[in-house]
């Protein structure tokens, strides 16, 4: 079941975004900052556990981002991944964003969904912000990615 993160989602959250951050996958994010950003959040729940999360972050009047990607490798290859972003889709729709974007490692995964490749010179500078503390930083290797969305509301 999908549903928007709670409160006590937040230490679930952090879990599996430190359990791929280790691994270098995905940017760890502080408690502080999943608090900050709880509505951006939906999470994959079953028998009351969760074990996937993705957020959807607006950056512009008709930008938004998909970040924070995640699922329990115990839960992997059974769609949840999929069923998150399609939410995040859904709801980018229902507030009229025409644009979403994403940096991943996981290119085939969301070229499934129609994004396609742009250089990362390509965003806004606004999105930098999150990327200047990365460790990574200015040498990413992450690909840039984004969808049109054709307005259906």
């Amino acid at each position: 079941m999908i549903r928007k993160a709670q409160i006590q989602d937040i230490k679930p959250i952090h879990l599996l975004l430190q359990q791929y951050g280790i691994k270098g996958e995905l940017l760890p994010r502080p408690l502080y900052n999943l608090y900050d950003h709880l509505r951006d959040f939906c999470v994959y729940e079953e028998k009351n556990k969760v074990v996937g999360c993705c957020a959807l972050q607006f950056c512009w009047e008709d930008l938004a981002e998909i970040r924070s990607l995640a699922v329990h490798p115990d839960y992997t290859k059974k769609k949840i991944g999929t069923l998150l972003v399609e939410n995040c889709l859904i709801e980018a729709n229902n507030y009229n964003i025409t644009k979403v974007f994403t940096l991943t490692y996981k290119v085939e995964f969301f070229k499934k969904f129609g994004f396609i490749q742009i250089e990362r010179s390509k965003l806004p500078i606004k999105i930098w912000s999150d990327c200047i503390l990365c460790i990574k930083f200015p040498d990413c290797d992450e690909t840039a990615m984004v969808k049109e969305i054709i307005l259906t509301t």
